[in-house]
């Protein structure tokens, strides 16, 4: 099973993201589910995306059954706590890392 997606560049990713990526792939394990990063710091975002600023990642959910992601979205968000966002995409979980919940204006 593969955990990055082919092509994923994980240039400048804030430790904040690899923290999270642990503690969601323990999520994800409680619901037999693979973590599958499908963008870092790569892939095409808004100009003001925190992707390009490393403090972002995308993860699968084509692998998870539909009914499942609402809750893993829940689950994910109950673990990294209130400096994430951790939001239900169509085709995938977006998770940044932003304590000011402002878009990372005042982030390094």
């Amino acid at each position: 099973m593969k955990y990055i997606k082919d092509g994923v560049k994980a240039k400048d990713v804030k430790l904040q993201i690899i923290d999270a990526l642990l503690i969601m792939q323990l999520v994800l394990q409680r619901f037999n589910y693979d973590l599958v990063v499908t963008s870092l710091s790569d892939s095409k975002h808004k100009d003001t995306s925190l992707h390009y600023r490393g403090y972002a990642v995308d993860i699968r959910t084509r692998d998870m059954k539909v009914q499942d992601v609402p809750t893993v979205v829940r689950e994910c968000r109950l673990a990294l706590g209130r400096d994430y966002d951790v939001v239900q995409e169509p085709d995938h979980i977006h998770v940044e890392y932003d304590p000011d919940h402002n878009g990372g204006l005042t982030l390094p």
